[in-house]
């Protein structure tokens, strides 16, 4: 009745913008009904153990991504050895690329339906199951059809693993950290996977933002080894021990350490339904604004990490026409990571503690930032240019990793469904990601251009899309009403155990 009456009221003063308003109070009503069946007798709590899940985490996802990449380096001499073409050998990482779509949108029913404990123990069988069919392809008894089927199978069981450990970062540190920890432990995670090469001779399509230092590892082991055969060897032996790790993470702690953690996790489906206007339930509604602000991160995140690998992946080849070695790329390469790594590691905690209502104000300024040093490089990519590229390359990187923790926790806020938002996040950056290496690559100049073999179109198609990215984030608002709530209620909690005097 008190909901009729106040829907009454804003129709008299605000026209048609009385649905919004009154959806945004029934929103606050349910939460407030649901904390106060959900809420813990003894308050919210944290626990020691979720820092054992965290190395959990890092450490599958880092092996996981090791995987992906490890063909990279070793293109030619797997070639050679297995006696494929180098096509064949690209294609070891894509079907790992066109894989991770359909496995990330399968992964929030698993968690939904058995939690977080069991998509990583899923993903550990699979990391093992990959690594030793793909030292099995080494057999010398096996065909050369054989030898590849075995290696093909066994990426196709890493592409199960990679997007497990990828997208329920945000779900982790939902379920086991407070308001002041969720933001740093997101960054963790996300940066201990995969990064794609900068010293890469031929395509070799993966994700490459996402998560940089699995793949940074993958480059850098493979090619230490004597052949194929030892190398893959030497991976199932990592794998093999790292393992073990997912009994470190834990499904959920006894006592949640805030009312979002203490709530069932949504599914994909119901996301879908609220994104459509439709949602199955007041739970798991969105506002009109929250429906445009995700809208808005999904476009913003897939153009950037998508011009990210994408350069990543072609570094070389764009580089190399206008006078660079591979050594160059490779150290231009490592400068964005490392400084992209930096800046992460010292912004998230600051987002957790002191910026704690910056998230949008942040990804307004890194997002722009970033997307004006990519259209720089229209100019940048010319002979003897190495400090600016340099310069290029440090800007870029301190304004795009910094947004990964960032564009993730803010899809958390606006639709309180922290999985199933991080796995449409992470597919849609890996859709995007192949789409434009396709079309850079088809964008290459022929043996006639100046010079020849250049990739000057390649850098304007990128430039101009990461600059619509940068102009789209300007139209977010991206309300933190997750952690509103959380804030609300643990008030709530500490009111009610420990009672002001009258």
């Amino acid at each position: 009745m008190a909901i009729e009456e106040i829907r009454q009221d804003l129709k008299d003063h605000d026209g048609d913008k009385s649905d919004e308003k009154v959806q945004q109070i029934e929103m606050s009503a349910a939460a407030a009904s649901d904390s106060s069946i959900s809420m813990p007798p003894e308050g919210y709590k944290l626990y020691r153990r979720r820092f054992a899940g965290i190395v959990g985490f890092v450490l599958l996802n880092i092996v996981a991504a090791m995987g992906w990449t490890w063909f990279g380096p070793i293109s030619n001499q797997t070639a050679a050895e297995f006696d494929i073409t180098l096509d064949q050998v690209n294609w070891l990482g894509n079907v790992m690329a066109v894989l991770y779509l359909p496995t990330a949108f399968l992964i929030p029913g698993i968690v939904t339906r058995w939690g977080i404990r069991r998509c990583t123990e899923i993903g550990a069988v699979a990391l093992v199951l990959a690594s030793w069919l793909r030292y099995a392809g080494t057999a010398k008894s096996l065909s050369h059809q054989g030898s590849y089927a075995l290696l093909f199978f066994g990426q196709i069981f890493a592409a199960i693993a990679q997007p497990m450990y990828q997208t329920l970062g945000t779900k982790y540190s939902e379920t086991w950290f407070d308001m002041r920890g969720r933001t740093t432990a997101t960054m963790i995670i996300a940066i201990c996977g995969h990064f794609h090469s900068f010293r890469e001779p031929v395509p070799f399509t993966n994700k490459s933002e996402a998560n940089p230092i699995g793949g940074a590892l993958g480059q850098l082991f493979s090619p230490m080894f004597k052949d194929t055969r030892q190398s893959l060897l030497i991976l199932g032996a990592i794998t093999s021990g790292i393992a073990p790790c997912f009994l470190l993470v834990g499904n959920a702690p006894p006592t949640p350490p805030t009312y979002a953690a203490s709530k069932p996790p949504g599914s994909l489906r119901s996301l879908l339904y609220a994104m459509a206007g439709k949602p199955p339930s007041r739970d798991v509604s969105m506002t009109v604004r929250e429906r445009l602000d995700f809208a808005i991160i999904i476009v913003v995140f897939g153009i950037l990490v998508g011009a990210t690998t994408c350069f990543s992946i072609l570094t070389n080849q764009i580089l190399e026409p206008v006078g660079y070695s591979s050594d160059e790329s490779g150290f231009m390469g490592a400068c964005l990571l490392l400084t992209g790594v930096v800046a992460a590691i010292v912004t998230a905690p600051l987002f957790d503690r002191v910026f704690t209502y910056h998230l949008a104000l942040t990804a307004k300024i890194c997002a722009p930032a970033t997307a004006i040093g990519w259209f720089s490089l229209i100019w940048a990519v010319k002979p003897n240019n190495t400090a600016g590229l340099f310069v290029v390359m440090t800007v870029i990187g301190i304004g795009s990793l910094p947004l990964l923790p960032v564009a993730l926790e803010l899809a958390c806020e606006v639709t309180r469904n922290a999985h199933a938002s991080s796995a449409i996040l992470w597919s849609i950056g890996n859709v995007v990601s192949i789409v434009f290496v396709l079309s850079q690559q088809a964008l290459r100049a022929g043996p006639d251009g100046q010079p020849p073999l250049n990739m000057k179109r390649a850098l304007i198609f990128n430039g101009v899309f990461c600059l619509v990215a940068g102009v789209t984030v300007l139209l977010l608002k991206g309300e933190q009403t997750r952690k509103k709530v959380d804030e609300e209620k643990r008030d709530l909690a500490l009111s009610t155990l420990n009672p002001q005097p009258s």
